[in-house]
């Protein structure tokens, strides 16, 4: 691990090439990224500079002009961030991964909301538009001491367009492209009676999708009304919904494969796994936020939210035709409420409470080989969870160049008891343009919904209501540097965390199947680790020129068997992104982002092997956006993905061939290379 530290030494010294000729002292800043203000990291707005979190920050402006279609894409191989799907086909849950950790370990907020399904612990960020977003916050790092449950690798913190005082503003635009791809989105906003402003966003999008069964169907509205007496009041209402109906292809057979059907019904083909699979979503989240100040000394800050996912999935089974209607309806309820008093600038102590509720209910519809459900056979289970987490963190300035951090959270879960949760902060600051941080905490996630109350299907499946939440360790070492009037930015870090209890799904040889072998249920039995280094170097702009390089390393670690430690799967050990953005002066923009994927062990064909079977190979993907300004108004845009089509592969599961009855491991592959053209009008 500490040779992989020389790497970095390339990436900064590519960076400062465009430095040195281009360099000049009497430019004005345009790129101030420590003087960035944060709230992700503390609930309360705090300059880049001093947060002991490694963070990445996105704005609008790098919303806009990134080539990517989707949240996933936008933050895809920033420095410690891996974006997973399962082929990228039209309606694939896109899952956000920090620093080597699953989907379940990233918090996913949205105005307040977490979005995290209960049933599965991830948060699918296919589900945001981005023209609804103004910015988004990455905190890496332990953040349960804030944020609770499941915020272990780092949370993403999505915040909302707002009306603006300077003005109404509104925005329309249509595209298409390959796959029979469509977009219509449109977008309003404006203050429109003294304080009182709203800020809509709708989508609808459409796409055959690049495989059989891999289409889609997504429509989207948000909506915000803001009422803002400045620091004194301010009252924030946010409301989402998105409908989704897609295809669910499965992985990639074999080339050998031969089409198979029962009677008229084709199960699969020579493309596609499953071609009667089906999957709906329809979620809606609203809340309401109100903030103020209670004199110069405190600040304070009550929210309430409410979330429905609504998850249907139509599956059937090659076999002999059988299948199962399941519906999982998760509702959420919360309320929080935080106090932050600064009674001098050396000292400052943030405290809050909040209490969520969770209730649950799966129904399981199961169906006969043609299809029809079975009658009788719908089972219905209703469940609730309700959790109360009470934290309070205390800064300490003794000098100017000097933060403490310290915070203490007791949590209360209904399944499982009380935990404890506690963090440590540290920010030296030697020179005007350094930071030095060190962050070392406690994280924890509850077991999900599914793992806990998963119904027995007499067979081969259920829940497990006696599992203890995962907990571990977060430590990093972070270093960031501006130089150059601004103009260069550049951050390392080194990391380090654990996860003991590790809940997986497994085969459990003391609970014998009515069926056929065992039942898969969960259980605490695995163990997880992680070391790592990330980088990135910020440049310019330079005559219109701008460039962004970042670096991942990463040694994560698994152990199913006690004493047998290997890679961990699906784990790139190297990732790499570099992206160059320039803006010509007859108003074209163009921006080109490249990615390397490292190679990740994919199959391993018993628990104790150190070596996979299968390993997914390495990849480069490459994509491009240029956006033309016509006239006053209107704009032109295309976007080209995957511009080399690249082939290349994400996730791997087990495919029966029903005619030779062999069993495999097969791939989900990723999508080739795809074109988007738009036209849009802004005024």
């Amino acid at each position: 691990m500490k040779k992989r530290l020389w790497l970095l030494a390339p990436l900064a010294v590519a960076a400062l090439v465009p430095v040195v000729t281009y360099a000049a002292a009497s430019e004005v800043a345009e790129l101030a990224v420590l003087d960035e203000v944060v709230v992700t990291a503390t609930k309360t707005e705090e300059k880049r500079r001093d947060i002991a979190n490694s963070v990445v920050v996105k704005d609008a402006l790098d919303i806009a002009e990134a080539p990517a279609e989707t949240l996933g894409a936008l933050l895809a191989n920033e420095p410690g961030i891996d974006w997973r799907t399962r082929g990228n086909y039209g309606g694939a849950a896109e899952e956000i991964q920090i620093r080597g950790m699953g989907a379940d370990g990233t918090l996913v907020v949205v105005d307040g909301v977490v979005l995290n399904s209960p049933s599965l612990g991830s948060a699918d960020v296919s589900h945001i538009p981005l023209n609804s977003i103004e910015r988004i916050e990455v905190v890496k790092g332990p953040g349960s001491l804030l944020y609770g449950s499941g915020a272990m690798g780092g949370t993403v913190n999505i915040i909302s367009k707002k009306p603006r005082r300077e003005g109404y503003q509104a925005k329309v635009e249509a595209g298409y492209g390959s796959e029979s791809s469509y977009h219509l989105a449109a977008e309003s906003g404006g203050f429109v009676a003294g304080d009182f402003g709203y800020y809509l966003t709708a989508n609808r999008k459409e796409t055959d999708g690049f495989r059989d069964n891999s289409d889609l169907e997504h429509t989207d509205v948000t909506l915000n009304l803001l009422f803002d007496r400045g620091e004194r009041f301010n009252a924030d209402f946010n409301f989402g919904y998105v409908e989704r109906e897609f295809g669910l292809p499965g992985v990639k057979p074999p080339v050998t494969t031969v089409p198979y059907a029962i009677g008229v019904e084709q199960f699969y083909n020579t493309e596609t796994a499953n071609l009667l699979d089906r999957g709906e979503d329809q979620n809606r989240h609203s809340s309401l936020a109100l903030k103020g100040k209670a004199g110069e000394m405190l600040n304070w800050r009550v929210k309430g939210d409410c979330a429905v996912l609504d998850s249907f999935n139509h599956s059937r089974y090659s076999y002999n035709g059988s299948g199962d209607d399941t519906e999982v309806t998760n509702t959420v309820h919360g309320i929080e409420g935080n106090l932050d008093l600064h009674p001098n600038r050396y000292l400052g102590l943030l405290a809050g409470s909040e209490y969520r509720n969770f209730d649950y209910e799966n129904a399981m519809q199961p169906l006969d080989p043609t299809g029809v459900p079975v009658a009788g056979g719908l089972t219905v289970g209703k469940h609730r969870v309700f959790t109360n987490g009470t934290f309070a963190e205390l800064n300490l300035k003794p000098v100017e160049q000097v933060k403490l951090t310290a915070g203490y959270r007791y949590e209360t879960n209904s399944r499982f008891g009380h935990d404890n949760v506690a963090r440590y902060g540290l920010v030296v600051k030697p020179l005007v343009e350094t930071s030095l941080k060190v962050n070392h905490g406690k994280h924890f996630k509850a077991p999900t919904m599914n793992d806990l109350f998963w119904p027995d299907d007499g067979a081969f499946t259920k829940g497990n209501p006696n599992l203890k939440p995962e907990t571990g360790w977060h430590t990093d070492v972070t270093v960031e540097q501006s130089l150059l009037a601004g103009k260069l930015f550049a951050t390392v870090s080194w990391f380090k965390w654990d996860i003991a209890d590790k809940i997986a799904w497994a085969e459990d040889p003391s609970q014998p199947s009515p069926v056929w072998g065992n039942y898969w249920t969960p259980s605490n039995v695995n163990t997880y680790r992680a070391t790592g280094w990330e980088g990135e170097v910020k440049i310019g702009p330079y005559h219109g020129v701008r460039a962004d390089l970042a670096l991942t390393l990463l040694d994560a670690e698994e152990e199913l068997v006690v004493g047998v430690t290997r890679a961990a799967r699906y784990s790139p050990d190297a990732q790499f992104k570099v992206g160059f953005n320039h803006y010509a002066d007859f108003g074209l923009t163009s921006t080109i982002t490249a990615r390397y994927v490292g190679a990740r062990p994919g199959y391993y064909a018993n628990p104790t092997d150190l070596v996979p079977e299968i390993e997914l190979d390495p990849y480069w993907t490459v994509d491009l956006k240029l956006e033309q300004e016509v006239a006053e108004h209107w704009h032109l845009a295309l976007l080209a993905t995957n511009l080399l089509d690249e082939e290349y592969d994400t996730y791997l599961t087990g495919f029966s061939d029903q005619n030779t009855f062999a069993y495999t491991q097969q791939p989900y592959p990723g999508a080739g290379r795809s074109l988007f053209a738009s036209v849009g009008y802004t005024w």
